[in-house]
């Protein structure tokens, strides 16, 4: 990534950028933009919860060990002097988006898609239909998760129908049918491990609308349904054929997952064992029930010339106690910020947002809210350094300018009566979800109640921190500088001590006026 040069930012007043959203996308544009040295940053990555990491911590699914591993690796851009979190912050309630633009010379939206997007059909609003989006708020520990709704829907649920054959179809599929002992070692919450343990599965159906030729599942996500303990996984071999060829790489990406479903068709159901069942060309009409789900309605399809499916008027009812709807996720607008209402997008040109069709000034997006909700977490990083190339570009050019020096946002926000989570806070809940998941026997157990982690934030906002007497962007570039860019540049990150705090304003140090609430619970 290479920019010009010729700009006026400097160690001691470096181009402020603020990122709403501290999920993958987020956390890469910070260091898309913390690792290059041609013009001095400041970066505060926003988030509405108080916790990073966005959907690596909360759907990414929690038997996905090594995927949420990926944390690890995203801290040591929140480690970056350059970097300051502030979570627990919620735009237009916390701060209003014209104040939040004060604060920088360039802001980054990459918060995400977290709505769910419908079936359509009648019965869908009953009771024990659910969105995979709440399913997995829920079991992977959201603190927003509707705890109650989804435990009773759970409590009925001897046949559980998903509908969609994406990689979140296949992990509410897996989580369902795995066997209790299976997610003993996850990070789950308790109650979502005794609520999964006691709940009467018997059988979960995957439905596709169209065939395995256009499912979007990874084979790597396929071939994890086979190792499960206590299920056996089903396929109809009629299900199988390919219906038409979409070029030689496509060829070999469809002939991976035949190649697994073909290994599951002579499987039979053994005594006692969740039936896991994969069923394609079926798309749910109706979903049956008086007070809540009983069945499900379904028609038999084919896939045109298009690769549309086509009902062919052949119907089917199959028992469903629960229905788990999961056929996309919705971005939502944000209190100043519009999004398209059918792509659920931010419109823009290479990252630049565009308010009625020009450039907004300072104003970029990365990640699902840009793009809408493809790809995989490494995705965001190439999407990411597209949107930061734009900015930089803009900086450099003097497009931007320089904000006056309002006020640092942390500072604002207390002023405003928030709450601010930031580095050394989020440090805090980390090291009581370690203690927690330690006296279970686990690696970790995750808090899932905001006030459970608004208490554990707390509790570290006395440790000693040697940026505690420093404030200031320019301190905070002064400290990346004097760490070295030399590390960066060569593709090595750099991290500070864990004793030490890279936030140039923590929670302790920024001064409260009296009429702010109290932090007690």
């Amino acid at each position: 990534m290479s920019v010009d040069r010729r700009t006026s930012y400097t160690p001691e007043r470096p181009l402020r950028v603020v990122v709403v959203g501290a999920g993958p996308a987020g956390l890469y544009t910070a260091e898309a933009l913390t690792r290059q040295d041609a013009i001095p940053v400041a970066v505060d990555i926003v988030d509405r919860l108080p916790t990073p990491f966005g959907l690596v911590r909360h759907g990414i699914a929690p038997d996905h060990l090594k995927m949420r591993a990926l944390r690890e690796t995203m801290h040591r851009t929140l480690d970056d002097p350059a970097v300051r979190f502030i979570g627990n912050v919620e735009i237009g309630v916390d701060v209003s988006l014209a104040e939040l633009r004060s604060c920088a010379d360039a802001v980054v939206y990459t918060y995400g898609a977290s709505g769910d997007r419908q079936l359509g059909i009648p019965g869908e609003q009953l009771p024990g239909s659910l969105a995979a989006t709440e399913l997995v708020a829920w079991y992977c520990g959201h603190p927003d998760a509707d705890r109650a709704t989804v435990e009773q829907a759970l409590s009925h649920a001897r046949s559980v129908v998903v509908v969609g054959v994406g990689n979140v179809a296949l992990d509410v599929a897996r989580v369902l049918a795995r066997a209790p002992g299976e997610l003993e070692a996850t990070e789950m919450p308790e109650h979502v491990l005794q609520a999964l343990s006691a709940a009467p599965v018997e059988q979960v159906t995957v439905l596709g609308r169209r065939g395995p030729a256009q499912a979007t599942f990874t084979t790597q996500e396929l071939r994890e349904l086979g190792g499960m303990a206590g299920a056996t996984v089903l396929v109809d071999p009629a299900d199988l054929p390919v219906e038409g060829s979409g070029g030689a790489v496509a060829d070999r990406l469809v002939a991976r997952n035949l190649a697994v479903l073909a290994g599951w068709v002579d499987h039979v159901p053994a005594a006692g064992a969740v039936r896991l069942m994969l069923q394609f060309h079926r798309r749910p009409v109706r979903l049956v029930g008086r007070d809540r789900v009983e069945a499900i309605e379904v028609e038999r399809t084919v896939v045109d010339a298009d690769g549309r499916a086509v009902g062919t008027g052949e119907l089917s009812v199959l028992p469903a106690d629960l229905v788990v709807r999961s056929v996309g996720y919705q971005g939502h607008p944000l209190p100043g910020l519009e999004v398209d209402p059918r792509s659920g997008t931010v419109a823009h040109a290479s990252g630049r947002v565009l308010r009625q069709g020009a450039v907004s000034r300072g104003e970029y997006v990365a990640g699902w809210i840009k793009r809408g909700p493809t790809g995989v977490v490494g995705t965001n990083k190439h999407d990411a350094r597209e949107t930061v190339t734009a900015l930089l570009e803009d900086a450099a050019g003097g497009v931007l300018g320089t904000q006056p020096a309002v006020m640092d946002l942390a500072a604002m926000l207390v002023s405003h009566g928030a709450d601010p989570v930031l580095l050394v806070n989020w440090r805090a809940i980390d090291a009581a979800e370690v203690a927690l998941g330690a006296a279970r026997g686990r690696a970790r157990t995750t808090l899932h109640d905001r006030a459970a982690l608004l208490a554990a934030a707390r509790s570290g906002e006395g440790v000693p921190s040697a940026d505690r007497d420093r404030s200031g962007d320019g301190a905070r570039a002064a400290d990346r500088a004097e760490q070295g860019s030399a590390d960066r540049s060569a593709g090595t990150a750099t991290q500070t001590p864990a004793t030490q705090t890279p936030a140039a304003v923590t929670t302790a140090s920024v001064a409260k006026p009296a009429s702010s609430p109290s932090s007690s619970p």
